[in-house]
Protein backbone atom coordinates (compact mmCIF):
# COMPACT_ATOMS: atom_id res chain seq x y z
CA UNK A 1 0.00 0.00 0.00
CA UNK A 2 1.65 3.44 -1.31
CA UNK A 3 2.45 5.49 2.00
CA UNK A 4 0.98 8.29 0.75
CA UNK A 5 -2.40 7.11 1.08
CA UNK A 6 -2.03 6.63 4.69
CA UNK A 7 -1.93 9.51 7.47
CA UNK A 8 -0.92 9.24 11.59
CA UNK A 9 -3.64 10.30 13.12
CA UNK A 10 -4.15 10.33 17.75
CA UNK A 11 -6.99 8.06 18.67
CA UNK A 12 -10.30 8.90 19.37
CA UNK A 13 -10.20 11.69 22.35
CA UNK A 14 -6.58 12.86 22.02
CA UNK A 15 -6.32 16.56 21.29
CA UNK A 16 -5.01 17.42 17.93
CA UNK A 17 -1.70 18.66 19.30
CA UNK A 18 -1.43 15.29 21.77
CA UNK A 19 1.05 13.57 20.09
CA UNK A 20 1.30 11.16 21.91
CA UNK A 21 -1.56 8.92 23.51
CA UNK A 22 -3.81 6.71 21.94
CA UNK A 23 -6.52 6.89 24.86
CA UNK A 24 -7.12 10.44 25.29
CA UNK A 25 -4.91 11.74 28.79
CA UNK A 26 -3.28 9.28 30.09
CA UNK A 27 -0.52 9.10 33.09
CA UNK A 28 3.00 10.01 31.33
CA UNK A 29 3.96 6.52 32.74
CA UNK A 30 1.57 4.82 30.36
CA UNK A 31 2.11 7.31 27.29
CA UNK A 32 6.12 5.88 26.00
CA UNK A 33 6.01 4.18 23.43
CA UNK A 34 2.77 6.06 21.54
CA UNK A 35 0.25 4.14 20.44
CA UNK A 36 -0.64 5.26 16.81
CA UNK A 37 -2.90 4.47 14.05
CA UNK A 38 -2.48 4.62 10.49
CA UNK A 39 -6.07 5.83 8.68
CA UNK A 40 -6.61 5.63 5.46
CA UNK A 41 -7.34 9.66 4.04
CA UNK A 42 -10.62 9.88 1.93
CA UNK A 43 -11.16 11.61 -0.67
CA UNK A 44 -14.47 12.51 0.75
CA UNK A 45 -14.95 12.99 4.36
CA UNK A 46 -18.76 13.22 3.84
CA UNK A 47 -20.91 10.47 5.63
CA UNK A 48 -22.36 8.04 3.92
CA UNK A 49 -25.35 6.01 5.68
CA UNK A 50 -26.96 3.29 3.69
CA UNK A 51 -30.50 2.67 3.83
CA UNK A 52 -32.03 0.50 6.02
CA UNK A 53 -35.36 -1.18 7.23
CA UNK A 54 -36.76 -2.98 4.52
CA UNK A 55 -35.10 -6.59 4.97
CA UNK A 56 -35.81 -8.77 7.25
CA UNK A 57 -34.64 -12.15 8.70
CA UNK A 58 -30.84 -13.30 9.07
CA UNK A 59 -30.77 -16.84 8.07
CA UNK A 60 -34.12 -16.85 5.88
CA UNK A 61 -33.50 -13.01 4.72
CA UNK A 62 -36.02 -11.12 2.71
CA UNK A 63 -36.26 -7.65 1.56
CA UNK A 64 -39.12 -6.12 -0.35
CA UNK A 65 -38.86 -3.30 -2.78
CA UNK A 66 -41.29 -0.77 -4.36
CA UNK A 67 -44.10 1.65 -3.45
CA UNK A 68 -47.53 1.46 -4.14
CA UNK A 69 -48.04 3.81 -7.19
CA UNK A 70 -44.78 2.75 -8.93
CA UNK A 71 -43.64 0.45 -11.32
CA UNK A 72 -44.09 -2.41 -8.98
CA UNK A 73 -43.55 -4.16 -5.81
CA UNK A 74 -41.91 -7.24 -4.87
CA UNK A 75 -39.22 -9.04 -2.88
CA UNK A 76 -35.64 -10.52 -3.41
CA UNK A 77 -35.33 -13.75 -0.71
CA UNK A 78 -31.86 -14.88 -0.04
CA UNK A 79 -31.66 -18.29 1.64
CA UNK A 80 -34.12 -20.23 0.20
CA UNK A 81 -32.88 -23.68 0.38
CA UNK A 82 -32.11 -25.44 -2.80
CA UNK A 83 -34.53 -28.35 -4.48
CA UNK A 84 -38.20 -26.75 -2.84
CA UNK A 85 -40.38 -27.15 -5.75
CA UNK A 86 -41.40 -24.10 -6.25
CA UNK A 87 -44.00 -22.11 -8.90
CA UNK A 88 -45.48 -18.57 -9.54
CA UNK A 89 -48.99 -20.46 -8.50
CA UNK A 90 -47.55 -21.40 -4.91
CA UNK A 91 -47.63 -17.76 -4.33
CA UNK A 92 -50.53 -16.52 -5.99
CA UNK A 93 -52.96 -18.58 -3.68
CA UNK A 94 -52.07 -16.12 -1.15
CA UNK A 95 -51.47 -13.02 -3.32
CA UNK A 96 -55.29 -13.44 -4.29
CA UNK A 97 -55.72 -13.68 -0.83
CA UNK A 98 -54.19 -9.72 -0.03
CA UNK A 99 -55.16 -8.15 -3.20
CA UNK A 100 -57.42 -5.66 -3.02
CA UNK A 101 -60.84 -5.13 -4.40
CA UNK A 102 -62.14 -8.70 -3.09
CA UNK A 103 -65.23 -7.36 -2.13
CA UNK A 104 -67.21 -4.37 -0.85
CA UNK A 105 -65.93 -4.51 2.48
CA UNK A 106 -62.29 -3.74 1.18
CA UNK A 107 -60.97 -1.38 -0.94
CA UNK A 108 -62.15 -0.85 -4.61
CA UNK A 109 -58.57 -0.59 -6.16
CA UNK A 110 -58.38 -3.07 -9.03
CA UNK A 111 -55.24 -4.74 -9.08
CA UNK A 112 -54.83 -8.50 -10.02
CA UNK A 113 -51.17 -8.73 -8.18
CA UNK A 114 -50.61 -11.40 -10.69
CA UNK A 115 -46.69 -12.49 -9.32
CA UNK A 116 -43.95 -13.57 -11.43
CA UNK A 117 -40.17 -15.29 -10.85
CA UNK A 118 -37.55 -13.50 -12.17
CA UNK A 119 -34.98 -15.83 -10.67
CA UNK A 120 -33.54 -18.77 -8.12
CA UNK A 121 -36.09 -21.16 -9.19
CA UNK A 122 -34.99 -23.83 -12.46
CA UNK A 123 -37.69 -26.45 -13.68
CA UNK A 124 -39.79 -26.51 -10.95
CA UNK A 125 -36.94 -26.53 -8.25
CA UNK A 126 -35.26 -23.61 -6.22
CA UNK A 127 -31.88 -23.30 -6.85
CA UNK A 128 -30.34 -21.93 -3.48
CA UNK A 129 -29.26 -18.50 -5.19
CA UNK A 130 -31.68 -15.53 -4.70
CA UNK A 131 -35.23 -15.64 -5.53
CA UNK A 132 -36.82 -12.08 -7.14
CA UNK A 133 -40.47 -11.96 -7.08
CA UNK A 134 -42.20 -9.33 -8.74
CA UNK A 135 -45.85 -7.89 -9.16
CA UNK A 136 -46.44 -4.79 -11.24
CA UNK A 137 -49.13 -1.69 -10.35
CA UNK A 138 -51.48 -1.69 -13.00
CA UNK A 139 -54.13 0.69 -10.91
CA UNK A 140 -52.33 3.89 -10.34
CA UNK A 141 -53.85 7.00 -9.85
CA UNK A 142 -51.40 9.33 -8.54
CA UNK A 143 -53.76 12.02 -9.36
CA UNK A 144 -56.01 11.03 -6.14
CA UNK A 145 -52.47 12.26 -3.82
CA UNK A 146 -52.41 15.75 -5.20
CA UNK A 147 -53.78 17.42 -2.39
CA UNK A 148 -51.85 15.07 -0.02
CA UNK A 149 -48.77 15.97 -1.78
CA UNK A 150 -49.09 19.36 0.33
CA UNK A 151 -51.20 18.64 3.48
CA UNK A 152 -50.48 15.60 6.10
CA UNK A 153 -53.02 13.61 6.57
CA UNK A 154 -53.53 12.55 9.89
CA UNK A 155 -52.35 9.29 11.91
CA UNK A 156 -50.34 8.60 8.22
CA UNK A 157 -46.81 8.44 7.52
CA UNK A 158 -46.60 11.53 5.78
CA UNK A 159 -45.54 14.05 8.38
CA UNK A 160 -43.02 11.39 10.25
CA UNK A 161 -41.37 10.75 6.76
CA UNK A 162 -40.61 14.25 6.20
CA UNK A 163 -38.99 14.73 9.54
CA UNK A 164 -36.83 12.01 8.73
CA UNK A 165 -35.64 11.82 5.24
CA UNK A 166 -36.78 15.12 4.14
CA UNK A 167 -38.31 14.31 0.87
CA UNK A 168 -40.94 11.45 0.57
CA UNK A 169 -43.18 9.64 -2.29
CA UNK A 170 -46.49 10.97 -2.08
CA UNK A 171 -48.97 8.99 -3.97
CA UNK A 172 -50.34 6.27 -2.44
CA UNK A 173 -48.27 6.75 1.01
CA UNK A 174 -45.13 5.39 -0.84
CA UNK A 175 -43.21 2.86 1.34
CA UNK A 176 -45.96 3.44 3.94
CA UNK A 177 -48.78 1.62 2.03
CA UNK A 178 -50.18 -1.73 2.17
CA UNK A 179 -49.33 -2.53 -1.27
CA UNK A 180 -45.80 -2.79 0.46
CA UNK A 181 -46.83 -6.35 2.34
CA UNK A 182 -46.71 -7.79 -1.40
CA UNK A 183 -43.15 -8.50 -1.22
CA UNK A 184 -43.92 -10.58 2.67
CA UNK A 185 -47.16 -12.29 1.58
CA UNK A 186 -44.93 -13.64 -1.79
CA UNK A 187 -41.89 -14.50 0.43
CA UNK A 188 -44.20 -15.85 3.09
CA UNK A 189 -46.14 -18.09 0.91
CA UNK A 190 -42.63 -19.75 0.45
CA UNK A 191 -41.70 -20.16 3.97
CA UNK A 192 -44.95 -21.65 4.60
CA UNK A 193 -44.13 -23.83 1.71
CA UNK A 194 -40.47 -24.75 3.27
CA UNK A 195 -42.36 -25.21 6.77
CA UNK A 196 -45.48 -27.87 5.87
CA UNK A 197 -42.93 -29.97 3.62
CA UNK A 198 -40.39 -30.05 6.60
CA UNK A 199 -42.23 -30.54 9.39
CA UNK A 200 -46.23 -30.67 8.29
CA UNK A 201 -46.48 -27.21 9.99
CA UNK A 202 -49.43 -25.03 8.88
CA UNK A 203 -49.65 -21.42 10.28
CA UNK A 204 -53.28 -19.86 9.89
CA UNK A 205 -54.73 -16.84 10.69
CA UNK A 206 -58.47 -15.07 11.09
CA UNK A 207 -60.53 -12.34 11.98
CA UNK A 208 -61.16 -12.69 15.61
CA UNK A 209 -62.48 -9.37 15.98
CA UNK A 210 -63.87 -5.98 14.36
CA UNK A 211 -64.48 -2.98 16.21
CA UNK A 212 -66.70 -4.26 19.22
CA UNK A 213 -67.76 -7.37 17.64
CA UNK A 214 -65.69 -9.79 19.12
CA UNK A 215 -65.55 -13.66 18.12
CA UNK A 216 -65.66 -15.49 21.60
CA UNK A 217 -62.56 -18.25 22.20
CA UNK A 218 -64.34 -21.00 22.83
CA UNK A 219 -66.66 -21.17 19.64
CA UNK A 220 -63.18 -21.91 17.43
CA UNK A 221 -61.23 -25.41 17.66
CA UNK A 222 -57.79 -24.62 16.89
CA UNK A 223 -56.99 -28.40 17.05
CA UNK A 224 -59.50 -28.52 13.72
CA UNK A 225 -59.87 -25.02 12.24
CA UNK A 226 -59.55 -25.57 8.33
CA UNK A 227 -58.35 -22.59 5.82
CA UNK A 228 -61.89 -23.29 4.17
CA UNK A 229 -63.72 -22.18 7.37
CA UNK A 230 -61.62 -19.07 7.38
CA UNK A 231 -62.32 -18.36 3.70
CA UNK A 232 -65.57 -19.05 3.48
CA UNK A 233 -66.59 -15.59 4.31
CA UNK A 234 -65.22 -12.10 3.30
CA UNK A 235 -64.45 -11.14 6.59
CA UNK A 236 -62.40 -13.98 6.93
CA UNK A 237 -63.79 -15.06 10.28
CA UNK A 238 -64.23 -18.49 11.09
CA UNK A 239 -67.87 -18.25 12.64
CA UNK A 240 -70.96 -17.72 9.79
CA UNK A 241 -72.78 -15.74 12.88
CA UNK A 242 -69.90 -13.61 14.14
CA UNK A 243 -68.73 -13.26 10.63
CA UNK A 244 -72.67 -11.37 9.42
CA UNK A 245 -72.20 -9.02 12.41
CA UNK A 246 -68.71 -8.05 11.56
CA UNK A 247 -69.75 -7.54 7.82
CA UNK A 248 -72.74 -5.03 9.48
CA UNK A 249 -70.47 -3.08 11.65
CA UNK A 250 -67.96 -2.81 8.33
CA UNK A 251 -70.30 -1.77 6.56
CA UNK A 252 -72.23 0.76 8.72
CA UNK A 253 -68.86 2.97 8.87
CA UNK A 254 -68.37 2.26 5.17
CA UNK A 255 -71.19 4.15 4.14
CA UNK A 256 -69.84 6.84 6.38
CA UNK A 257 -66.74 7.28 5.04
CA UNK A 258 -65.05 6.29 8.36
CA UNK A 259 -63.33 3.38 9.58
CA UNK A 260 -62.52 0.67 12.09
CA UNK A 261 -59.94 -1.79 13.52
CA UNK A 262 -60.03 -4.84 14.97
CA UNK A 263 -58.19 -8.27 15.83
CA UNK A 264 -56.15 -11.22 13.76
CA UNK A 265 -55.67 -14.34 15.52
CA UNK A 266 -53.15 -16.46 14.49
CA UNK A 267 -51.91 -20.38 15.18
CA UNK A 268 -49.45 -22.15 14.42
CA UNK A 269 -49.98 -25.99 14.52
CA UNK A 270 -47.63 -28.88 14.43
CA UNK A 271 -44.53 -26.24 15.26
CA UNK A 272 -41.15 -28.32 15.01
CA UNK A 273 -40.18 -27.61 18.67
CA UNK A 274 -36.44 -26.08 19.90
CA UNK A 275 -36.94 -22.74 17.78
CA UNK A 276 -36.14 -19.29 19.44
CA UNK A 277 -33.04 -18.73 21.66
CA UNK A 278 -32.54 -17.22 25.07
CA UNK A 279 -32.80 -13.94 26.38
CA UNK A 280 -32.84 -11.80 22.99
CA UNK A 281 -33.95 -13.78 20.38
CA UNK A 282 -36.84 -15.09 22.42
CA UNK A 283 -39.68 -16.96 19.58
CA UNK A 284 -42.37 -14.54 21.23
CA UNK A 285 -40.01 -11.68 20.94
CA UNK A 286 -39.28 -12.00 17.21
CA UNK A 287 -42.95 -12.59 16.32
CA UNK A 288 -43.50 -9.67 18.14
CA UNK A 289 -41.37 -7.29 15.62
CA UNK A 290 -42.52 -9.37 12.59
CA UNK A 291 -46.49 -8.52 13.47
CA UNK A 292 -45.75 -5.03 14.85
CA UNK A 293 -43.76 -4.27 11.82
CA UNK A 294 -47.18 -4.53 9.78
CA UNK A 295 -48.91 -1.40 8.67
CA UNK A 296 -51.25 -0.48 10.84
CA UNK A 297 -50.40 -2.70 13.77
CA UNK A 298 -51.20 -1.61 17.40
CA UNK A 299 -50.84 -4.07 19.86
CA UNK A 300 -49.51 -7.72 20.19
CA UNK A 301 -50.97 -10.83 22.58
CA UNK A 302 -49.48 -13.84 23.12
CA UNK A 303 -50.76 -16.88 24.93
CA UNK A 304 -52.57 -16.12 27.19
CA UNK A 305 -51.35 -12.52 27.25
CA UNK A 306 -53.09 -9.86 29.15
CA UNK A 307 -55.95 -12.11 30.24
CA UNK A 308 -53.20 -13.90 32.23
CA UNK A 309 -51.92 -10.96 34.66
CA UNK A 310 -55.72 -12.20 36.18
CA UNK A 311 -54.77 -16.01 37.34
CA UNK A 312 -52.48 -16.72 40.10
CA UNK A 313 -49.88 -18.90 39.33
CA UNK A 314 -51.42 -22.33 40.42
CA UNK A 315 -53.85 -21.30 37.85
CA UNK A 316 -51.81 -20.24 35.00
CA UNK A 317 -48.80 -22.98 34.76
CA UNK A 318 -49.01 -25.48 32.16
CA UNK A 319 -48.65 -28.91 33.93
CA UNK A 320 -46.25 -31.32 31.86
CA UNK A 321 -47.48 -35.16 30.99
CA UNK A 322 -46.22 -37.63 28.82
CA UNK A 323 -48.63 -38.47 25.70
CA UNK A 324 -49.70 -42.36 23.99
CA UNK A 325 -46.21 -41.46 21.96
CA UNK A 326 -43.77 -41.19 24.67
CA UNK A 327 -43.75 -37.05 24.11
CA UNK A 328 -43.39 -34.59 26.69
CA UNK A 329 -46.60 -32.63 26.40
CA UNK A 330 -48.31 -29.81 28.44
CA UNK A 331 -51.79 -30.66 29.40
CA UNK A 332 -52.72 -26.67 28.81
CA UNK A 333 -51.21 -24.13 26.70
CA UNK A 334 -51.34 -20.89 28.50
CA UNK A 335 -47.91 -20.35 27.65
CA UNK A 336 -49.26 -20.52 23.50
CA UNK A 337 -46.62 -23.01 22.43
CA UNK A 338 -43.57 -21.19 24.08
CA UNK A 339 -41.42 -21.43 27.33
CA UNK A 340 -38.57 -20.15 28.05
CA UNK A 341 -38.37 -17.87 24.42
CA UNK A 342 -37.96 -21.67 22.55
CA UNK A 343 -41.21 -23.49 21.15
CA UNK A 344 -42.11 -26.85 22.91
CA UNK A 345 -44.32 -28.17 20.28
CA UNK A 346 -47.78 -27.25 21.50
CA UNK A 347 -50.00 -24.66 19.12
CA UNK A 348 -48.33 -21.22 19.26
CA UNK A 349 -51.52 -18.90 19.29
CA UNK A 350 -51.04 -14.82 18.96
CA UNK A 351 -53.18 -12.08 18.50
CA UNK A 352 -52.33 -8.98 16.54
CA UNK A 353 -54.60 -5.31 17.30
CA UNK A 354 -55.37 -3.13 13.76
CA UNK A 355 -56.02 0.41 14.08
CA UNK A 356 -58.69 2.26 12.27
CA UNK A 357 -57.48 2.81 8.48
CA UNK A 358 -56.07 6.16 8.83
CA UNK A 359 -56.98 7.68 5.21
CA UNK A 360 -60.54 8.02 5.64
CA UNK A 361 -63.43 10.29 3.17
CA UNK A 362 -63.96 12.80 6.21
CA UNK A 363 -62.89 16.78 6.67
CA UNK A 364 -60.48 16.55 9.02
CA UNK A 365 -58.12 19.62 10.76
CA UNK A 366 -54.48 19.17 9.79
CA UNK A 367 -51.46 21.38 8.40
CA UNK A 368 -49.49 21.74 5.44
CA UNK A 369 -45.44 21.65 4.62
CA UNK A 370 -45.17 24.84 5.20
CA UNK A 371 -46.89 24.52 8.19
CA UNK A 372 -50.38 26.18 7.69
CA UNK A 373 -53.03 24.97 9.19
CA UNK A 374 -55.60 23.58 6.61
CA UNK A 375 -58.30 20.87 6.38
CA UNK A 376 -58.36 17.63 4.40
CA UNK A 377 -60.81 15.43 2.57
CA UNK A 378 -58.66 12.32 1.80
CA UNK A 379 -58.87 10.76 -2.04
CA UNK A 380 -58.14 7.69 -3.32
CA UNK A 381 -59.29 4.19 -2.74
CA UNK A 382 -58.91 2.68 1.09
CA UNK A 383 -59.66 -0.26 3.41
CA UNK A 384 -62.69 0.94 5.82
CA UNK A 385 -61.61 -1.97 8.02
CA UNK A 386 -57.76 -3.56 7.49
CA UNK A 387 -58.43 -6.51 9.19
CA UNK A 388 -59.87 -9.33 6.63
CA UNK A 389 -57.12 -8.43 4.24
CA UNK A 390 -54.22 -8.15 6.88
CA UNK A 391 -54.75 -12.19 7.79
CA UNK A 392 -52.62 -13.44 4.88
CA UNK A 393 -50.30 -10.72 6.22
CA UNK A 394 -49.87 -11.89 9.64
CA UNK A 395 -49.34 -15.49 8.42
CA UNK A 396 -46.76 -14.64 5.94
CA UNK A 397 -44.47 -13.00 8.97
CA UNK A 398 -44.98 -15.51 11.48
CA UNK A 399 -43.71 -18.11 8.95
CA UNK A 400 -40.60 -16.22 8.08
CA UNK A 401 -39.85 -15.58 11.65
CA UNK A 402 -40.28 -19.58 11.87
CA UNK A 403 -38.12 -20.78 8.65
CA UNK A 404 -35.92 -18.70 9.68
CA UNK A 405 -35.60 -20.10 13.07
CA UNK A 406 -35.50 -23.13 11.86
CA UNK A 407 -32.57 -22.76 10.20
CA UNK A 408 -30.85 -21.33 12.81
CA UNK A 409 -31.76 -24.14 14.86
CA UNK A 410 -30.79 -26.83 12.13
CA UNK A 411 -27.04 -25.32 11.93
CA UNK A 412 -26.34 -24.87 15.78
CA UNK A 413 -28.46 -27.85 16.89
CA UNK A 414 -28.41 -30.29 14.70
CA UNK A 415 -25.12 -30.83 13.36
CA UNK A 416 -24.17 -33.52 15.41
CA UNK A 417 -26.35 -36.45 16.30
CA UNK A 418 -29.20 -35.20 18.24
CA UNK A 419 -30.25 -36.81 21.28
CA UNK A 420 -33.59 -38.78 20.64
CA UNK A 421 -34.74 -38.69 24.12
CA UNK A 422 -35.15 -35.25 24.35
CA UNK A 423 -35.11 -33.46 20.85
CA UNK A 424 -36.50 -34.07 17.80
CA UNK A 425 -34.96 -35.76 14.62
CA UNK A 426 -34.17 -33.28 11.77
CA UNK A 427 -37.23 -33.39 10.23
CA UNK A 428 -40.55 -34.47 12.17
CA UNK A 429 -42.20 -35.08 8.91
CA UNK A 430 -39.48 -37.68 7.94
CA UNK A 431 -39.83 -39.09 10.95
CA UNK A 432 -43.55 -39.55 10.62
CA UNK A 433 -43.35 -41.06 7.08
CA UNK A 434 -41.56 -43.63 9.20
CA UNK A 435 -38.08 -42.76 8.30
CA UNK A 436 -35.36 -43.93 10.76
CA UNK A 437 -32.53 -41.79 12.37
CA UNK A 438 -29.42 -43.45 13.90
CA UNK A 439 -29.25 -42.75 17.65
CA UNK A 440 -25.81 -40.76 18.80
CA UNK A 441 -24.34 -44.47 19.96
CA UNK A 442 -24.93 -45.90 16.36
CA UNK A 443 -23.56 -42.78 15.07
CA UNK A 444 -20.53 -43.42 16.83
CA UNK A 445 -19.97 -46.66 16.71
CA UNK A 446 -20.12 -45.75 12.47
CA UNK A 447 -17.02 -43.61 12.93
Amino acid sequence: MASSSLSTKPFLGASAGDSVSAFGSLPSDLTRPSLQFLIRTPASRKLQIKAAGSTFGTHFRVTTFGESHGGGVGCIVDGCPPRLPLSEADLQVDLDRRRPGQSRITTPRKETDTCRIYSGVSDGLTTGTPIMVLVPNTDQRGHDYSEMSKAYRPSHADATYDMKYGVRSVQGGGRSSARETIGRVASGAIAKKILKEFSGTEVLAYVSQVHNVELPQELVDHETLTLDQIESNIVRCPDPAYAEKMIAAIDAVRVRGDSIGGIVTCIVRNPPRGLGSPVFDKLEALLAKAALSLPATKGFEFGSGFAGTYLTGSQHNDEFCVDENGRIRTRTNRSGGIQGGISNGEIINMRVAFKPTATIGRKQHTVTREKQETELIARGRHDPCVTPRAVPMVESMVALVLVDQLMAHYAQCCLFPVNPELQDPPSLLSARRGIEFASPEEVANQL
